[in-house]
C-alpha cells in the first residue's frame, strides 16, 4: 500500500507530499488540481509501462507538463510587495519529480530537458530535442528516502545498485530517454526493480468508460474470461460472466439490488460466442438491452465490474465516478467503493458531497481537500509539520 505521494513542478502543483490510507477521497473545488494528481500518478505509473515520453508528449511535452508559477517562497509576490518576475537566466533548469513511498519500497524519478551539449555535430545530433531525459531515479527501502536506505540509484546514463560491500555498477550506458525498468529488473541480482515494476504496472485506472449511444458496452460481444475490466468498459458482459463464475456472484447481485432495489442482471451467452447483458427491473415485462438502458444505470454496472473484479490490483484509481449518475446512486456507490476497499488501496478523486459523504462512514477514509493558492494546488490546512517526510535523491524535501 502506498503511504506518500511526492509530486514536483507538474502543472498547478509547484510542491505536494500527501499522506496515503486504504482508501482515499480527493476533494476540492473545480479548478483546485484533482484532475492534476490524477493526471501526475499516471504518468508515474507509465514509467514501468510503456515509458513516460510518449504521454508527455501528449500533454504538449514537458515544458507544458511543467510548473509555470512563480517562486513565491517568502510571500512578497502574493503579498504584492514586489512583482512576479521569471526564472532568472542563470538559475538552475526546472525538473519534473514524481514519486511515491510505501512500507516496503519507494521509487522516485526526476526528469528534465534534453542537455544541448553534445548536440552539436550533425552526424549524432537529435531532432528529438523537445523529448524530455530522465535525470535521477531512485528506489529505497521503506517509506522515505534516506542514504542508508537507497538500494538502486540512476544519474544519466549509470545505474548502480546496493550491496553488502558497496555499489555495483549495473549498467554505464543507459539511454537517458529511457527509464530504469527498461533493462534493469529483469535478472535475479535486481528483485528490488522487479517488484517496484511489477506493483506499478497493476495499477488500474478508470476515467473514461463510455456510456454513449455508440459505447461497444452497449452491443453484444465476443466473450472471453475476463478477470479485468477494460478501461473503456468494452467487455462489459464477458467481466460480469466472469465474476459469477470464478468471483463474488453474491457481492455482485447485492450490488445492482442496493441501487435498484429488485433488478438483476443476467448474462445472454449465443452459441456464437456472443455475450449481451439483461437488465432486469420491477415492473416491467420484458428485460432491458444494455443499449437501452440510460447512461447512469450503466456506468453504474461499468463500476460494479471494475470494483468486485475476480482479481483485486494493489491499487484502483476512480476519476469523478459520479458522472452520469443520478444524485441518489452516490449512497450504494460510496458502500461499493468501500467494499472495494478491503482487498485494494482505493483513491477516489471526485466533487460529489453526496459520495464523500458515504466514503466518509468509513473511519479509515483518508480525505484531502485541495485548494489553489496564487495558482498553485495546495492541501487545505496542511502545514509544514503535517506533511510526511519526503526527500528527493537530486535535492530538495
Amino acid at each position: 500500500m502506498l503511504t506518500t505521494l511526492a509530486i514536483n513542478n507538474y502543472r498547478s502543483v509547484r510542491d505536494l507530499v500527501m499522506p496515503l490510507t486504504r482508501l482515499n477521497l480527493i476533494t476540492g473545488a473545480n479548478g483546485s488540481g484533482k484532475s492534476n494528481l490524477y493526471r501526475a500518478l499516471r504518468l508515474l505509473a507509465s514509467t514501468a509501462q510503456d515509458g513516460i515520453v510518449a504521454p508527455l508528449a501528449r500533454e504538449g511535452g514537458l515544458n507544458s507538463a511543467m510548473w509555470a508559477g512563480v517562486e513565491d517562497r517568502s510571500g512578497r509576490v502574493r503579498r504584492g510587495e514586489i512583482a512576479a518576475r521569471p526564472r532568472a537566466g542563470g538559475s538552475p533548469a526546472p525538473r519534473l519529480r514524481l514519486g511515491f513511498g510505501s512500507d516496503e519500497f519507494g521509487y522516485a524519478v526526476s526528469m528534465g530537458i534534453v542537455t544541448p551539449a553534445g548536440n552539436e555535430d550533425r552526424e549524432t545530433a537529435s531532432s528529438f530535442l523537445l523529448d524530455p531525459e530522465f535525470k535521477r531515479e531512485s528506489i529505497w527501502a521503506g517509506p522515505f528516502l534516506r542514504p542508508a536506505s537507497l538500494l538502486v540509484d540512476r544519474e544519466g546514463s549509470l545505474v548502480r545498485r546496493r550491496t553488502d560491500g558497496g555499489w555495483d555498477v549495473l549498467t554505464q550506458h543507459l539511454p537517458r530517454y529511457e527509464s530504469l525498468f527498461s533493462q534493469v529488473g529483469r535478472d535475479r541480482h535486481s528483485p528490488e526493480v522487479f517488484a517496484v515494476r511489477e506493483t506499478m504496472r497493476g495499477w488500474r485506472f478508470y476515467d473514461h468508460f463510455r456510456v454513449d449511444a455508440d459505447s461497444p458496452a452497449r452491443r453484444p460481444q465476443i466473450g472471453t474470461r475476463t478477470l479485468v475490466l477494460h478501461h473503456d468498459g468494452r467487455d462489459l458482459a464477458a467481466a460480469w460472466q466472469t465474476i459469477r463464475e470464478i468471483g463474488d456472484r453474491q457481492a455482485l447481485d447485492d450490488a445492482v439490488d442496493d441501487a435498484f432495489p429488485g433488478a438483476r442482471v443476467e448474462i445472454d451467452a449465443q452459441p456464437g460466442g456472443l455475450f449481451s447483458l439483461r437488465f432486469y427491473q420491477q415492473g416491467l415485462l420484458r428485460p432491458l438491452s444494455a443499449a437501452e438502458l440510460s447512461d447512469g444505470t450503466l456506468r453504474y454496472l461499468l463500476l460494479c465490474a471494475a470494483l468486485l473484479t475476480p482479481r483485486p490490483p494493489e491499487l484502483m484509481v476512480l476519476n469523478e465516478p459520479e458522472s452520469s449518475l443520478h444524485v441518489d446512486l452516490a449512497p450504494a456507490l460510496g458502500r461499493l467503493i468501500r467494499q472495494a476497499a478491503g482487498h485494494s488501496q482505493v483513491w477516489v478523486i471526485s466533487h460529489s458531497t453526496r459520495l464523500a459523504a458515504a466514503l466518509e462512514e468509513d473511519t479509515e477514509c483518508n480525505t484531502v481537500v485541495l485548494e489553489k493558492v496564487f495558482s498553485e494546488t495546495t492541501v487545505m490546512g496542511q502545514r509544514m509539520l503535517d506533511r510526511p517526510a519526503w526527500h528527493w535523491a537530486d535535492g530538495g524535501k
